[in-house]
This record gives C-alpha cells, structure tokens and sequence, in this order.
C-alpha cells in the first residue's frame, strides 16, 4: 500500500503547520482534556498515526507509562524529528518514532490496543488503503480514534462504512470511536 505523493506537504508547509498548532496550543490547552476521553491506559500499546510534531504523543506516552509503548507515525521525516526532539526533552522512553512509507507503517501486525488518526482523515486520499492498515496494526480488539479533520462526519461515516474495515461503537462531537469490521 502506497499513500500518493500529494500527501506529503512540503518542508515549508510543515512548518507553518507546525508553528500554527504551537500557536493554538498554547492559546488552548485542549489536547490533554481530549485525550482524556480516548481510554489509553498503564501499559497499553498505542498508535499515534499521523503524529505530526508529537502534540498528542506526549501525552499518550504519559498516559500508557513505562509499561506502554507509543509508536509515533508519520510520512513526513520533520515530523520524527520534532517527536525525537520531545523524547529527548521529556523523556519519553516508551515512544518509538516510525517514519511510514505511503500508508504503509512498517509496524508488525495486531501490535496496538489503541490506534489514533487525529486531524488527517480528511486529506488522506485512498481512505481504503488507509483504513486497512490502522486495521492491520490494530489487535482484533483494539479501537480507533479517528476524527473528521476539516471535512463534514457525515462525509466521514460514509467513508469508513464503504471501507469495510471499521464498525463504529461511538460518535461524539469530537470524534468516532471504531472496532475492527469482522
């Protein structure tokens, strides 16, 4: 599986992406209250797929504690970068940043009880293939995160259902909670 090259933004892009989210972040201190609500837990494995600059990584890793492991995955290389960066700044020993190759992760099937896809869904392009393999690195019981990003959920309902690789257990505001199709 192969995501598209018009996936991957350019490095200036990624910049000022990057500084966009440091603004908002520090305006509105909203992630930690989110990922609240997501149910990661001491030592579980969690996927954080399209981790940009780590804003959620940090606090998954927090989160799972030294018992957990936390794979950061991302297609841009800036993007393991800035995650290796806030490893060494916060100690984050259970993180393993993995720069992924199209949609292709390179994570070992079934690893993670928890799999993240924050603010990218929208720009994916190939949301099969993408579905597919948050399916793969999912445990048969693991869950999904997945939220709409700048398109509308009912746009994002009618993807996931015509995916086939996802049911949904859950539907908040916020985001769509998601178990792995039969």
């Amino acid at each position: 599986m192969t995501g598209t090259q018009n996936e991957l933004m350019s490095d200036m892009q990624y910049r000022l992406m990057v500084f966009t989210m440091n603004v908002i972040d520090v305006l509105f201190s909203h992630i930690e209250k989110r990922v609240a609500g997501f149910g990661i837990r001491p030592g579980m494995t969690v996927v954080d797929y399209g981790c940009g600059p780590g804003r959620y990584t940090v606090h998954y890793s927090r989160l799972a504690g030294r018992q957990g492991r936390v794979y950061a995955v991302d297609i841009h290389a800036m993007a393991i970068d800035l995650v290796r960066q806030k490893m060494e700044r916060f100690g984050l020993d259970n993180v393993e940043p993995i720069l992924a190759h199209g949609y292709d992760s390179g994570l070992p099937g079934h690893v993670a009880e928890l799999v993240t896809a924050i603010d990218l869904f929208f720009a994916i392009r190939d949301k099969n293939a993408f579905l597919a393999e948050l399916k793969r690195i999912a445990k048969p019981d693991g869950t999904l995160i997945l939220d709409d990003g700048h398109q509308p959920r009912s746009q994002t309902l009618a993807q996931v259902a015509a995916s086939g690789s996802w049911t949904i257990v859950a539907e908040t505001k916020d985001h769509l909670t998601l178990k792995p199709a039969g």
